[in-house]
């Protein structure tokens, strides 16, 4: 709060000399006076209209206050003749004129296209097993497992709901199994096995298996509190993999920046980085965007860490859905800053809405070869998780032993062609 009392000095200065019988004396303190109080208008728009400029141009006030002052001085101390300081005043309010419509204008304009919904998600309908013009994948010649009866509830992340559903197409009876159905009783249908092949996304997949509701959940992995999870609640956990997926980070389309190497993307999160000029871009700051804990995509972040402690994100900038961070980085008004991560399929297949850009990382580009071939650094393993319960029933014990035959045929060669098809990469 220095600078108040320096604008407090100037104003007892000028008060004082403005009473002074000196002609110029007088004009110094009548410009000081001026100063203050354009010092202190300033100082409270920054204030009064941050939500309206946004962090980005809180310079527009001082700019203007500087611009009002020096027009000010123009009139109160004479410096040309009449008509050239006519001429330089006008100018000179008609520049400040200029800027603060362009600025004011732009602000508006952004900040009336909407926020991304944090709760937003891709609509899964368009993936399930038996619907009319599903975009299930389906194989080429009959499946050599089929299940009629105790079928296996199955649940899991997103971005893998297309691969089991391709599964259970192949593999369970015909019949309406709703993605938004409920494991745990009747859905909106009122039927509970149309619940039988869902997506509540990984963190509820995770306590659906843990509590004996969901038979295999499809994640990208699992977090040391999840396993605590099952830990405690007795559970002993079998990760199968499956495939193998890329996790991508992303920037807006219009960024420049193409790549990233590992140590930058940690010091990104870890806060050591907080410029995109840091990393071979323009002057601006990062706003790096994550998803809440125990999400998959938030998991393999953690992942990548290693160990370093994540920055902390403010509650706007953390999106419980995947297609809530991908519509923020798309967003025109985000251009500058905006960072997110997800994974490739769901980026390229699932929305593939363009407006961002995949990054490469140490100078590998995210490719179903690199993945394959391993290059690609972020190229990680996808599993199919089964839970040993302590107390199981015995239409749970059912359902776990054809569990078993579906996971056996998912690492078959028709099960792998489905992951191919769907766009993932085969485990084998």
């Amino acid at each position: 709060m220095i600078w108040l009392y320096v604008v407090e000095a100037l104003i007892f200065l000028a008060i004082i000399g403005s009473f002074l019988k000196h002609n110029i004396i007088r004009r110094v303190s009548w410009s000081l006076l001026l100063l203050a109080a354009l010092t202190i208008a300033a100082a409270f728009s920054v204030v009064f209209l941050g939500d309206l400029l946004g962090p980005a141009v809180v310079w527009l006030p001082w700019v203007v206050a500087g611009g009002l002052f020096l027009l000010l001085l123009l009139l109160l101390w004479k410096p040309f003749a009449g008509k050239t300081r006519r001429i330089a005043a006008l100018s000179l309010a008609g520049a400040v004129l200029v800027l603060t419509a362009t600025v004011v204008g732009i602000r508006l304009y952004e900040n009336s296209i909407p926020e991304a919904r944090r709760e937003e998600e891709i609509n899964l309908s368009k993936y399930e097993p038996f619907r009319e013009g599903t975009l299930a994948r389906s194989l080429d010649e009959a499946s050599t497992l089929k299940l009629t009866a105790d079928l296996p509830r199955l649940d899991g992340a997103t971005a893998l709901y297309p691969l089991y559903s391709s599964f259970a197409r192949a593999v369970y009876p015909a019949d309406d199994y709703y993605v938004y159905g409920d494991l745990r009783g009747k859905d909106e249908k009122g039927a509970l096995e149309q619940g039988t092949v869902i997506c509540s996304r990984t963190s509820y997949a995770f306590e659906n298996l843990i509590l004996g509701y969901a038979d295999v959940i499809f994640l990208m992995g699992v977090s040391d509190e999840q396993r605590q999870m099952a830990q405690e609640a007795g559970v002993e956990l079998t990760l199968t993999p499956i495939g193998r997926e890329a996790f991508v980070f992303f920037v807006n389309e219009r960024n420049p920046v193409s790549g990233l190497s590992v140590e930058q993307i940690k010091a990104i999160y870890s806060g050591r980085i907080t410029n995109w000029r840091e990393v071979g871009g323009k002057s601006d700051a990062i706003t790096a965007y994550q998803r809440p804990e125990n999400s998959g995509s938030q998991t393999a972040l953690l992942e990548i860490m290693e160990g370093a402690p994540l920055m902390p994100a403010p509650e706007k900038n953390v999106f419980s859905a995947m297609m809530g961070m991908y519509r923020a980085v798309a967003d025109y008004k985000n251009y500058r800053n905006a960072f997110g991560y997800s994974f490739m399929f769901y980026i390229n297949e699932m929305v593939a809405e363009g407006g961002v850009k995949l990054l490469s990382v140490d100078g590998v580009a995210p490719s179903n070869a690199n993945i394959a071939g391993g290059a690609y650094p972020f190229s990680n393993e996808f599993y199919a998780v089964t839970a040993t319960l302590p107390n199981p029933t015995a239409e749970q014990n059912a359902r776990a032993a054809n569990a078993q035959k579906l996971i056996a045929w998912m690492l078959s060669p028709q099960g792998q062609s489905l992951v191919e098809k769907t766009g993932y990469t085969p485990i084998q």
